[in-house]
């Protein structure tokens, strides 16, 4: 019966009509057509499988990341995560069925077994899937990235095949950093002062820098080494340049945290092609060197994934990563996003997807918010289209994971004009955020003329500085501004926090967004500042910073003390 079965399916898949499965509507600024590839070239592609219960998942991730629930941090293992997430029998036999028909050689690459690649001949791809694959080129693209500007999937796989990548989704190339800056390679006089905040951080004027010194006496931040080996820091880094780089982390700890052993080592991970060890990258070099100079003595990883600049397939093989590892880390922080109609509805959706299997195992995910304001990449790349739409930033827009926007200066402390921050198109609004949501759109004036999706997913969470934060790059002092910036030192403290509750016998933080929206009192409220972008004039639409949240400064930026009270206490 089985085998009748499958030759049943078998004979449908091959003679099934097809369904328009996801299209785009124009192809994005900055990327050329250059007609098709020749027919034999050979694709892989990469199949998402619906999950058998993601909704069952995410009820469960809100409740033990829910204080006062019953569950409170009581993560799940990966045996009880892979039950939710794996995709049904009839989704795997409908798949297989249809392989086997169209003779596709197919492998299961993720351990849930909801990702599956094949690699086959573009002409087969066109046929099998109603595409045109094409090649398009990019300034700033060493070759031609191959897409097609709609997919369809035959009719009895719609159901069970969620995203096919790469298709629609031009997840390439990623945002920078906005400013960097060469400086002296001088330590600055001021951090040989005692002072509470010592004037030289204040990057709301001329001349100032943001160093660890800095963070921690604007945060109270403590600076005593953690003592916990299983609270593992991982950041994340995305290309063929980014690895970590130990020779200019030691400078770094040599001047900046004397107090730290200078040859503090971390564990480089790399999936994906070949990378360049002998060059230091800047966006590498930043989130490094502030996870170790905030993070004192927690361990550290470097995950590099590097996919021919395809930052939908990193993020993706970083959520099987994160999957398969039976150890994961306690904390891990991304520097890297793009606008979401570069993903596409289908592929951001099972990233985030693979994100709240990896909270759900009590791991904490901070993404940076972007830096381009609320207009996204076309500030930069298309000249300045001011106040005329506003777009999600992703993976900042996943509800899963904790979202980070850029502040500058203290007494008062504000939000910078180009934070990423807004609401997602892509996905809805989860309860942890609607009261303070709500309060906040409802400072919306009436006659606002951009309209935004107000029901879904609003960011970022929190915020903390981010503007001209000294780095060592090639053995010289470099100023770097960005949300990226931001993010890995808000990662770093939480790591410490972990080294707490974990020295106490307690779990880790984990899924943070419910635990801090119903903490509001231990952030400084930003209540200043608005971001319309690098380039637009303070006068264009754009979100402007009021008590409580606010897509500008989000809860406000973390006091070290009083999260750490409130993390301790429950």
């Amino acid at each position: 019966m089985l085998l009748s079965s499958i030759l049943s399916l078998a004979a449908a898949a091959h003679a099934g009509k097809l369904v328009l499965h996801e299209i785009t509507a124009k192809v994005p600024s900055g990327f050329i057509s250059h007609g098709p590839p020749d027919d034999a070239h050979l694709i892989t592609l990469r199949f998402g499988l619906a999950s058998n219960n993601i909704a069952g998942l995410h009820e469960k991730l809100l409740s033990i990341s829910t204080p006062g629930s019953a569950d409170f941090r009581k993560w799940m293992t990966q045996d009880e995560v892979k039950t939710f997430v794996s995709p049904s029998s009839e989704a795997v036999d409908a798949f297989n069925a249809f392989a086997s028909v169209n003779s596709m050689k197919t492998s299961v690459i993720s351990p849930h077994g909801d990702w599956i690649s094949a690699t086959l001949p573009i002409s087969q791809a066109n046929t099998l899937f109603g595409a045109k694959y094409t090649n398009f080129t990019h300034p700033d693209l060493a070759k031609p990235l191959l897409r097609t500007l709609s997919v369809s999937l035959p009719a009895e796989l719609a159901a069970h095949v969620q995203v096919i990548h790469p298709s629609t989704a031009f997840t390439v190339p990623r945002i920078k950093a906005p400013d960097t800056v060469p400086r002296s390679s001088t330590p600055p006089e001021y951090l040989k002062r005692k002072a509470a905040i010592p004037a030289g951080c204040d990057t709301s004027t001329n001349g100032g820098r943001i160093t660890p010194a800095c963070l921690q006496a604007i945060y109270d931040i403590p600076t005593t080494p953690a003592t916990q080996q299983n609270n593992v820091l991982m950041v994340t880094g995305y290309g063929p340049r980014a690895l970590g780089n130990q020779a200019d982390l030691e400078l770094f700890l040599r001047t900046y945290r004397p107090d730290l052993p200078s040859n503090t080592t971390f564990k480089q991970i790399v999936l994906g092609n070949e990378t360049d060890p002998d060059t230091a990258n800047t966006e590498a070099n930043l989130d490094l060197q502030y996870a170790a100079g905030i993070a004192s003595g927690v361990p550290l990883q470097f995950l590099t994934v590097s996919d021919d600049e395809d930052l939908g397939t990193e993020l993706l093989d970083t959520t099987i990563f994160l999957a398969t590892t039976p150890n994961p880390p306690t904390v891990v922080t991304t520097s890297y996003g793009i606008e979401e109609p570069f993903f596409g509805e289908s592929l951001a959706t099972k990233i985030c997807e693979g994100y709240s299997a990896a909270t759900a195992r009590g791991i904490s995910l901070l993404f940076s918010s972007g830096d381009n304001g609320v207009n996204g990449r076309h500030d930069q790349v298309d000249g300045p289209d001011c106040g005329v739409f506003f777009v999600g930033h992703f993976p900042a827009s996943c509800p899963w994971g904790t979202s980070v926007g850029a502040t500058k200066g203290f007494n008062p402390e504000v939000g910078i004009r180009w934070t990423g921050g807004g609401f997602s198109d892509y996905f809805p609004a989860l309860p942890y955020q609607s009261t303070a949501v709500s309060n906040f759109l409802q400072t919306i004036p009436a006659d606002f003329r951009v309209t935004f999706n107000r029901t879904n997913r609003a960011y970022p969470d929190i915020s903390l500085q981010g503007a001209v934060f000294d780095i060592i790059l090639d053995n010289s002092t470099t100023g770097v501004s960005g949300t990226s910036a931001s993010t890995p030192v808000a990662a770093a403290m939480i790591s410490l926090i972990n080294d707490q509750r974990l020295a106490e016998g307690k779990p880790a933080l984990g899924f943070l967004n419910p635990f801090l929206y119903a903490n509001p009192n231990v952030f400084n409220d930003i209540t200043i500042g608005s971001n319309p972008g690098m380039r637009c004039p303070d006068s264009s639409p754009s979100f402007t910073a009021v008590p409580g949240w606010d897509p500008v400064g989000g809860l406000g930026s973390p006091r070290f003390p009083n999260l750490l009270a409130a993390a301790l206490s429950g």
